[in-house]
């Protein structure tokens, strides 16, 4: 065998995820009791017991790395992420504090608009001098790769420059970044009473724009009674579709709308929140394959009720994905255990289905077949964890337990101490 780059060895388990979301997630995960993995050219090269490593993996090139008796699996995969902004919106959470509901800040001028007057008068080097952060935050929590939503901008230039600040971003972090449009997040306050110009704005300048450029892979939408109608949203996403973008919804976050059906109908890779998600609903994106994208930091922070229904997504056959949903108003966190703990406590999947929805459902609802498993051949994207199982990370609930961090077979976190940018 050709010499291995990098052994990760002196495991408890090592989680490969190479089942499917349609089987018992424990069976899913594929655990492999003190496992090794092998490392070359930035994807797995090998994976199995240490006495079972063929003639010649290791030699004095070999890097040695000792997981302490600690569990492996792959790298964090965050599939809805709001990192780009300017601004912060510290005392709406105040207010949210003292009882006011998010439409009520949202109708007194606070909400999305605040958030887009600030990235709006912030360049596009601002924008990701104040990402970076957010971004390494992801990182030290054993996030390898997330997906970054436009949708602070609300016009061709600004929404342009929010999706070249996350390209720029791709370049200085090791995270892997997945672009999406979401020039349909609110009506900008230009166009307050002028909803249907401001849909052809979107569909006539600034999807060709962002298509034109290569800035994006997804569009996304905002359907909500305070947003944008099921209607206005398949003229986006049909539009999309044909510009070579796949569509994604936020849907049936605060009432039941439609999304759902929507995104079945549509074909979406994702719909994401359902909170308020249907029977219906349920049935319909399992039938479309569509992946439910649950985000219950933002269910708390927003200190609203229900949760989305993990526990029905996955027992009628649905994907189900898990993100941070770090944005300025509903979800100003990085921590992606802590959404782990929620979906365990609040959506009611197990933790073996919390660690599929972070890993690899969230790379399926991105299209990412190589990535959030640790079959040979897929990118060498893992994390050693500092407990023994998998159980713990939602159980010892927020807390970081990423030790080591490795993008594509090279190791960006050791101890938490960041290692390259």
């Amino acid at each position: 065998m050709e010499p291995l780059a990098l052994l990760v060895r002196n495991t408890s388990e090592v989680l490969t995820l190479e089942g499917t979301h349609r089987e018992p997630a424990e069976q899913a995960l594929t655990a492999r009791p003190r496992a090794c993995v092998g490392v070359r050219g930035g994807r797995v090269a090998w994976v199995g017991r240490e006495e079972e490593l063929p003639p010649g993996a290791v030699d004095s090139g070999t890097e040695v790395l000792d997981a302490q008796g600690c569990m492996v699996g792959p790298g964090f995969v965050d599939p809805h992420t709001h990192l780009v902004f300017a601004g912060e919106r510290s005392t709406e959470f105040d207010l949210r504090c003292q009882g006011a509901t998010y439409l009520e800040i949202a109708q007194a001028g606070g909400g999305i608009l605040s958030t887009v007057r600030a990235t709006r008068a912030a360049s596009q080097e601002e924008l990701v001098r104040l990402a970076l952060p957010r971004l390494q935050r992801l990182l030290e929590y054993g996030v390898t790769t997330a997906e970054v939503k436009s949708g602070y901008g609300l016009d061709v230039e600004n929404e342009l420059k929010m999706l070249r600040a996350v390209r720029q971003l791709s370049t200085l972090s090791p995270v892997e970044l997945v672009p999406t449009l979401l020039c349909a997040h609110a009506v900008p306050e230009e166009y307050k009473g002028r909803r249907e110009e401001y849909v052809e704005l979107c569909v006539r300048e600034i999807l060709p724009a962002v298509a034109k450029e290569g800035l994006a892979r997804f569009c996304d939408i905002f359907v909500e009674q305070s947003a944008f109608t099921p209607d206005e949203a398949r003229r986006l996403l049909i539009a999309a579709k044909a510009l070579g973008l796949r569509p994604r919804l936020h849907g049936d976050q605060l009432t039941s709308g439609g999304g759902a059906e929507l995104a079945a109908e549509l074909g979406a890779a994702t719909v994401d929140h359902l909170e308020q998600v249907s029977e219906a609903g349920i049935r319909a994106l399992a039938t479309a394959d569509v992946t439910a994208v649950l985000v219950p930091t933002s269910t708390l922070f927003l200190r609203m009720r229900p949760y989305a229904p993990g526990r029905k997504l996955r027992e009628a056959g649905v994907n189900v994905a898990l993100g941070t949903n770090v944005n300025p108003g509903s979800a100003m966190t990085e921590n992606l255990p802590l959404a782990l703990g929620l979906a365990c406590l609040e959506n009611g999947l197990t933790a073996a289905e919390a660690y599929w929805a972070a890993t690899r459902g969230a790379a399926l609802a991105l299209g990412l077949a190589s990535h959030g498993r640790l079959a040979v051949g897929d990118i060498a994207d893992l994390v050693v964890f500092s407990c023994s199982n998998y159980r713990h990370l939602p159980y010892h609930l927020g807390v970081n337990h990423a030790r080591t961090v490795l993008k594509a077979g090279r190791v960006v976190i050791r101890d938490g101490v960041t290692h390259c940018t």
